[in-house]
């Protein structure tokens, strides 16, 4: 990893921490409810939906996880019809028709679990309404939930002898209404300035540079070549005079695209598509916007629970496997193909070329912030991409993998990130427990055996769901017929795949043919699985920890904002996430590495 690299991996996280920290003391503010104007406006809303028009009238964990389910459910259902009946509907002017059953089930799932795994090419299959009114929506409500759910836990943790967590249509109105609309109107502006296209006009049909002709051998069906009465190959005139550019209102979804960590593009190439990521400026505040809400969630924790040391231990934590990533997938894609090297071609950095491995990703933005960007996406469960990540090094490509099957834990996704983290806290503080012969306690709750098999749940459903989804799809004909490549890489497709879906992620390495009956449904279930059988376990914990007493740390008490706790706990995230993956990594990335690197 080269010193500009390094550069930009400070500046990126200086800049970041700049942003997160007044963030912070909003949403603490707004979603704690001690904003009085905002509570009245919240009331009338609630009022007019049929809600008790008391914000503050509080649940038990079993109904706000009820309401949430209900919740989530409808709106799938609603994302499934707008896809379904496009065709009838306003906003189309290319005329598209209704999307394939089993695509808009899956695409259903995907926006409403904040993963936005996309089997699709949104420019042609999308109507400009069904981008707004069903996507967008989704990724706005998509992420509400998560920040929710984290919110409600971070109840759990600082009250005492409570009976309920807070009210689920309060948080999600807030969340929404005062937190991620706002960021997204502001940055959506600033995208559509800086070249990100925002228009309801049709496609344009446009004249290019290219205004010869050529010819082209003709090939029958089976493409095999049209030979003519003497024999000779029968030629065809071709054109490239002529080609049609998609347009669309880019810049108000790609703004909660990031924000929300969802990651559904609109155009298939996502953001190394030029009218969703059309500079490096850009490039480098939509990496900012996937981590901003995350980071400043830490230290909204550090505000609820009255110790602002809690939320930097989780951070300090969460950033240094991330540098440790950044650094590693860098430095694979800079080491580039060792094979283009032994048959002597020149892949080092020079004044002329970029060096390393190019290979997917774009020339305006080179390895070092594809890179970056590549880990970022993975980091949270945002899934957007700048490059292809089919297209990395074995190693670069392994990074990725890695950072979705921790957990999605490395500041994660919208909420998601940090009650993920907050698990493995648990788990930590039990471990320590184990070894000292002391009942565990974190953020002055004892953790007994409710605590532990709720948390137990939260990491393990996921990491089973990908597993027998992955051995499911490499044992059938309908899961192998999807595989582009052969081998280990073909297994790395599927494997990825159903990780970015459990892990609600939802970026691919992209040579795996996905949009089919069985990888529809299939990952549609992952997906579901990986999302709410996380959130209900949570809920669950947060009812626990709220119903007991708040203690005050003894002289046994293990400190939980140190460097002692920080290491305990990446130790525990990448043991216990990281473990359940081992041997199918094996299978994959690792055994690829070793092919090529071996051979070279």
């Amino acid at each position: 990893m080269n010193a500009s690299a390094w550069i930009q991996l400070v500046a990126f996280l200086v800049v970041l921490l700049a942003l997160a920290w007044p963030l912070a003391r909003w949403m603490h503010a707004v979603m704690d409810g001690r904003v009085r104007w905002l509570r009245r406006v919240e009331r009338g809303l609630l009022k007019r939906a049929g809600v008790d028009a008391d914000a503050d009238a509080e649940q038990g964990w079993l109904r706000y996880a009820l309401g949430l389910l209900v919740f989530n459910a409808l709106g799938v259902l609603a994302v499934y019809a707008l896809q379904r009946l496009q065709q009838w509907l306003p906003l189309n002017p290319q005329g598209l028709g209704p999307v394939a059953p089993d695509s808009a089930f899956n695409t259903a799932v995907s926006f409403v679990t904040n993963t936005n795994w996309q089997g699709y090419g949104g420019e042609t299959t999308m109507s400009y309404l069904t981008q707004m009114l069903a996507l967008t929506v989704q990724n706005f409500l998509s992420a509400a939930t998560g920040i929710a759910v984290v919110v409600a836990l971070l109840r759990g943790f600082a009250r005492h002898s409570g009976q309920a967590i807070g009210n689920v249509w309060a948080d999600l109105v807030r969340a929404t209404l005062w937190v991620l609309l706002p960021l997204s109107f502001v940055f959506a502006l600033v995208l559509a300035g800086m070249g990100v296209v925002q228009t309801f006009k049709p496609y344009q049909d446009v004249t290019t540079v290219e205004a010869q002709s050529w010819q082209e051998p003709k090939v029958d069906a089976e493409g095999q070549p049209v030979k003519g009465a003497d024999g000779q190959p029968v030629v065809e005139d071709r054109s490239g005079q002529s080609q049609s550019i998609a347009l669309g209102p880019v810049a108000s979804q790609l703004a909660i695209k990031m924000l929300g960590t969802n990651g559904g593009g609109f155009f298939n190439a996502n953001s190394a598509h030029p009218f969703e990521n059309p500079t490096a400026a850009t490039n480098a505040l939509q990496m900012l916007s996937i981590f901003l809400i995350p980071a400043a969630l830490c230290f909204v924790m550090g505000r609820q629970v009255g110790d602002m040391r809690q939320g930097w231990a989780l951070l300090g934590a969460m950033t240094a496997m991330f540098a440790v990533a950044v650094a590693v997938a860098t430095a694979a894609e800079q080491a580039g193909n060792p094979r283009l090297a032994a048959l002597g071609v020149d892949d080092q950095a020079s004044a002329t070329q970029p060096g390393g491995n190019m290979e997917g990703k774009e020339a305006r933005f080179g390895i070092n912030a594809s890179s970056l960007f590549a880990v970022i996406t993975t980091s949270a469960s945002c899934g957007a991409v700048n490059a292809m990540h089919d297209s990395f090094t074995p190693l670069g490509g392994a990074v990725p993998l890695v950072m979705i099957q921790l957990g999605e834990v490395v500041f994660g996704g919208v909420g998601a990130g940090l009650y993920g983290m907050l698990v493995f806290a648990v788990l930590a503080v039990f471990v320590a427990g184990l070894m000292i012969g002391r009942t565990p306690e974190y953020l002055g709750k004892k953790i007994e055996a409710h605590e532990m098999k709720m948390a137990s749940l939260a990491i393990l459903l996921t990491p089973l769901a990908v597993l027998v989804g992955t051995a499911i799809a490499v044992a059938v004909e309908p899961g192998r017929a999807g595989i582009a490549a052969p081998g280990a890489h073909g297994f790395s497709e599927v494997l990825y795949a159903l990780s970015s879906a459990g892990n609600n992620n939802g970026s691919a390495f992209a040579g795996l043919s996905a949009n089919t009956p069985f990888y529809n449904l299939l990952l549609a279930l992952v997906m579901w699985i990986g999302r709410f059988g996380v959130i209900v376990p949570v809920l669950a914990m947060a009812g626990s920890l709220a119903a007991k007493k708040r203690l005050a740390p003894g002289e046994g008490t293990l400190p939980t904002h140190g460097p002692l706790f920080v290491v305990l706990l990446i130790g525990v995230v990448l043991l216990v996430g990281l473990l359940n993956y081992v041997p199918a990594l094996a299978l994959g990335p690792v055994v690829e590495h070793l092919i090529l690197w071996g051979a070279a």
